[in-house]
Parts: structure tokens; sequence; C-alpha cells
């Protein structure tokens, strides 16, 4: 097996793993929005903290966090 050989079956290997682990992000953060408001339909990561949740009733809606949000609880870490 000369240099050439070599180096021509890195480059396969090289593209081959390269197809395999690219993938978007983007299905996984769709699927990710679980938490809905009840006045406006806004989704929201399921990961999203209680205070962002209260800012958005609050300066959307005029509303406190549980007429938006009903039965959110936050996931602790």
């Amino acid at each position: 097996m000369g240099n050439g050989q070599k180096a021509q079956h890195k480059r396969e290997r090289a593209k081959g793993s390269a197809q395999k682990t690219a993938s978007s992000q983007l299905k996984t953060n769709e699927a990710a929005k679980t938490v809905i408001c009840k006045v406006c339909r806004n989704t929201f990561l399921c990961t999203v903290r209680q205070k962002a949740l209260k800012e958005h009733a609050e300066n959307k809606h005029s509303k406190n966090l549980e007429e938006c949000f009903p039965g959110f609880t936050e996931i602790k870490k």
C-alpha cells in the first residue's frame, strides 16, 4: 500500500464519519417546546425558567403566571 492509497483511505473515512455526525438540532428543539401559554398559544422550551414565564404573562397579557400557565412546575437541576 502506497502513500497515495493511505491518504485516499483517510479521506474516505473522514468523509464517512462527517456525514454520520452532521445533524440538525431544529427538530429536537421543536419537540422540546412543551410549555404553552393558554392565552396566546406561544410555545416555550421545557427548560424555561419560571421568571421568564412570569414576565411573559405580565408584559404580554397583564395576567399572573397561573392564568397563562396553569399547573406549571419548574424543572429542578
